[in-house]
């Protein structure tokens, strides 16, 4: 009988607790930290009958159909596009930036010859990153590209990563993009939906297998000890150890602390059954917070809601502290040139055990999206699976 721990009971670690004890019919104990399952996808219903997302909003949408399967097996989805939109200059503007901003920010007339040159230049792809915009050889397509950049991204992300533009990963750049056509969703995928009682109760249809154990409100790290290259939980050898947590804390900070973004989420309740003209609003030039959300307008059953009003929750990005009341959740690892060499320190110290696997947003340090986080974990049991058998 192998000793297999999985540390955090969100998207990685479930997904390779639930194939190693169902394809390999071997026991995983999955230890969490926090008091419930399904990581920053957790949602309740609060008292008044809204189905909250506690760490904020979680959409699924993937274009492979296996990997969206994978979560329809635990859950009954309901087709749901997430849409957003920007509030600039006192007005709301669509988002994803589209051919419908274009308008909204130049008017018609000055709009009529960029569009005709964006089609032209952008006639096969459906999407265009902001900064591809940005650098564009066209004095036109450059200009519009930096209007955008500045009006909606620029103060967005400085407020949310707290780094200067240059220093910040190219792939966080890169996610925010200009549809090419009139298309309003935020995401352009084949497969998009929510679960509809929630993604908390997904995570527990499947994390329920008779070879999974779920050890809630423990703090792994109180438990894991090395010695002689061995991993050690409770005094017992480790046979294989899954982790999903914040790395650096794994190893005792011995290369220092990698830096993380976190989150002050404050709920709002309205007595109004509609507020923001979107499920998502975007605030680029709002002092301290970035974004609101009105879960109403995500849930598939609103006959649960036992008043009349809706439910918003206000996001204002701080720094990740473990020990303070407030930003001590880890959401976004803050990827530069410095943490990454930080980050490649601590790989090479885990390899060194031959049985510590390293799955995840936190682990790997990096952003991941919900649907990458999915297929990533299911691709990568296959590596355990290799090591295991």
């Amino acid at each position: 009988m192998k000793n297999i721990i999985i540390v955090g009971a969100g998207g990685s670690g479930a997904i390779l607790g639930r194939q190693i004890a169902e394809k390999l019919d071997t026991p995983v104990r999955i230890i969490e930290r926090r008091n419930h399952v399904a990581g920053n996808m957790y949602d309740e219903w609060d008292e008044r009958g809204f189905l909250v997302q506690k760490y904020g909003p979680h959409h699924f949408y993937t274009n492979n159909y296996h990997t969206y399967h994978f979560f329809e097996q635990y859950a009954e989805f309901f087709m749901h596009y997430y849409k957003s939109k920007n509030y600039i200059d006192g007005q709301y503007l669509s988002m994803p930036m589209n051919f419908y901003t274009v308008q909204e920010l130049m008017g018609r007339e000055k709009a009529a010859p960029l569009l005709v040159k964006l089609r032209k230049e952008f006639a096969e792809r459906e999407r265009v990153p902001i900064y591809e915009l940005v650098e564009h050889a066209d004095k036109d397509i450059s200009e519009y590209g930096n209007l955008i950049f500045d009006k909606a991204y620029k103060t967005y992300i400085s407020k949310m990563w707290d780094i200067p533009i240059e220093k910040i990963d190219k792939y966080v750049l890169e996610r925010r993009s200009m549809s090419m056509n009139y298309d309003e969703r935020v995401a352009d995928y084949d497969f998009q939906g929510l679960p509809k009682e929630g993604f908390t109760k997904l995570f527990e249809n499947m994390l329920s297998h008779k070879n999974i154990s779920i050890h809630l409100n423990t703090n792994a790290l109180d438990h894991i000890s090395f010695c002689d290259n061995q991993v050690y939980y409770d005094g017992q050898c480790v046979d294989c150890l899954i982790y999903t947590g914040n790395i650096d804390e794994l190893f005792s900070y011995k290369f220092g602390k990698l830096p993380y973004r976190s989150l002050d989420i404050q709920f709002e309740y309205h007595d109004e059954e509609s507020v923001l003209p979107t499920e998502g609003v975007s605030y680029p030039q709002a002092k301290g917070y970035v974004r609101k959300i009105e879960f109403r307008k995500m849930m598939y059953d609103t006959s649960r809601i036992k008043v009349r009003g809706s439910i918003l929750s206000v996001e204002y990005p701080m720094e990740y502290n473990k020990d303070a009341k407030k930003g001590n959740i880890p959401y976004y690892p803050v990827v530069t040139e410095d943490s990454q060499a930080i980050y490649n320190q601590y790989v090479e110290e885990a390899k060194k055990y031959g049985n510590i696997f390293l799955c995840g947003r936190l682990a790997e340090f990096r952003y991941i999206d919900m649907h990458t986080c999915v297929e990533h974990a299911l691709e990568y049991f296959e590596n355990i699976k290799s090591y295991l058998i």
